[in-house]
């Protein structure tokens, strides 16, 4: 069973605060919950303030602990900063997830029908929206000497078949040189790129893909399954999970890495 199905019960996250920008849904919600379930007061952040209360209210009336829905925009300096206050105001700010962006991009793949400015959009709240969280806490962090921060990507980042997926370069490239930076006063910075993944909106890319290839939306589900070696589509707890290690002690000696959370649909080989 999945650890972040369980209620607290006080584990390695006690008296740590956890920020989870997008944690009003998906993936980003089921990090949250999972960081609850191991004992962190989490701080879940978007820019929809009634997803946010509900996803916060649902997270507490099944995990107990403490959430706090703060709205949010991170392609917003100032709120960024005001988010980052409110959070280490709680407590030790320890934790960062950066979940924040349209889950398949905005701009379409096709050059033709290409909209730069979505392009622009997907690269502002992707890219510049992780660095505008990561330089807000990163000060905090550093005063501990102590942090952990989690970048969600993605599997588009590894493949060449989709534009949007030049923000999840972009955000590898960002780990990489930010956990340079910060290494020596603690920090460690991950990415994870989740593959396909149960969440409320894999259904719409089911429907999207089903009509632009002649098929229903359940015979792309069960193309991706076949395609996939461990032939099942992941849960968005599976993702939590992960998450949740690398942002535990555990995780001290991994930085600066991007790991696949795809069950093998990645057949590409990553050193």
């Amino acid at each position: 069973m999945s650890n972040s199905s369980t209620a607290v019960n006080g584990s390695q996250f006690d008296g740590q605060v956890a920020i989870v920008t997008g944690g009003g849904f998906g993936i980003g919600k089921a990090i949250a919950r999972a960081l609850v379930g191991h004992g962190a007061t989490v701080v879940i952040a978007a820019r929809r303030s009634a997803i946010l209360e509900d996803a916060a209210d649902q997270i507490m009336s099944e995990m107990g602990g403490t959430v706090v829905a703060v709205p949010a925009d991170t392609t917003d300096t100032v709120s960024v900063d005001e988010l980052a206050a409110r959070a280490a105001g709680l407590g030790p700010l320890a934790i960062l997830v950066n979940a924040a962006a349209a889950p398949a991009g905005l701009v379409r793949n096709d050059v033709a029908s290409a909209d730069p400015e979505a392009l622009l959009a997907d690269l502002n709240t992707k890219v510049v929206g992780y660095f505008r969280c990561i330089k807000a806490v990163a000060p905090v962090m550093r005063q501990h000497h102590y942090g952990r921060i989690v970048n969600i990507g993605g599997l588009t980042g590894r493949a060449s078949h989709a534009l949007s997926g030049m923000r999840n370069v972009a955000v590898v490239r960002m780990t990489k040189v930010l956990s340079d930076q910060l290494g020596p006063d603690g920090i460690t910075v991950n990415t994870v790129h989740p593959g396909v993944i149960e969440t409320e909106h894999i259904h719409e890319l089911y429907a999207k893909n089903a009509a632009a290839e002649g098929i229903t939306p359940e015979q792309v589900e069960q193309n991706f399954i076949n395609r996939t070696p461990i032939r099942r589509i992941l849960s968005a707890d599976e993702v939590a999970d992960t998450v949740c290690w690398l942002a535990s002690p555990a995780s001290g000696g991994i930085t600066g890495e991007s790991l696949g959370i795809d069950g093998g649909l990645t057949r590409g080989i990553f050193l």
